[in-house]
């Protein structure tokens, strides 16, 4: 059965569909859609495309479970930066959906939120989570674009771990509890951000 957190997501995507549902009416046509700008395209480049949930979190080595995990609970934060420019971190990074697009499963490492927080939340103890494991899940640096773009693979982005860069590959980049993960393209930010001020009970 899914537990809690799952069982509200469920709600709030059922909610929401009502809404949508509901603010449409035949007797009113729909208002002209403005040509996205660049800078949204660019945005919505960097979403969660919900179709391929279950596939993302098979690629990225995860299970899909039916409820978080209680054997290991700890929270990292990422920050994603292009030229110091903040990306959004989608919520529901590492959520399967059903084809009435509802969260049907969850693996041990996923968003809630679009705060940057990564929640690892597993059945066991013991396994390490990547960054690179986050990307999967995401669907993001996957090579199929140009350098820098969402799309376009690791190649010439930096990480940062509490302020220090790091000499590995950013895809093996390990999360630990409370670490501030800053993954950054073009021009370095200044200061890097060094620390996260978590919610309490995180």
């Amino acid at each position: 059965m899914l537990n809690k957190r799952l069982a509200v997501a469920l709600t709030v995507s059922a909610l929401l569909a009502g809404v949508t549902a509901c603010g449409t009416s035949a007797q009113t046509a729909p208002a002209p859609v403005p040509s996205p700008s660049p800078s949204a395209t660019t945005a919505a480049a960097w979403g969660l495309d919900p179709a391929g949930g279950a596939q993302r979190i098979k690629a990225a080595g995860l299970d899909i479970l039916t409820a978080e995990g209680t054997a290991e609970h700890y929270h990292a934060h990422l920050d994603v930066l292009v030229d110091g420019k903040a990306v959004t971190v989608p919520a529901e990074i590492g959520f399967s959906f059903g084809a009435d697009g509802r969260p049907n499963g969850i693996s041990a490492l996923h968003t809630h939120d679009t705060t940057g927080i990564l929640h690892i939340e597993a059945p066991t103890a013991g396994q390490k989570y990547t960054l690179g494991q986050v990307l999967k899940e995401w669907g993001v640096l996957d090579g199929t674009d140009a350098t820098g773009a969402p799309h376009g693979g690791t190649g010439g982005w930096t990480a940062y771990v509490n302020g220090t860069k790091q000499g590995t590959p950013v895809t093996e980049v390990v999360l630990k509890a409370h670490d501030e993960v800053v993954l950054s393209y073009g021009a370095a930010p200044s200061p890097v951000p060094s620390s996260y001020n978590f919610p309490a009970g995180l």
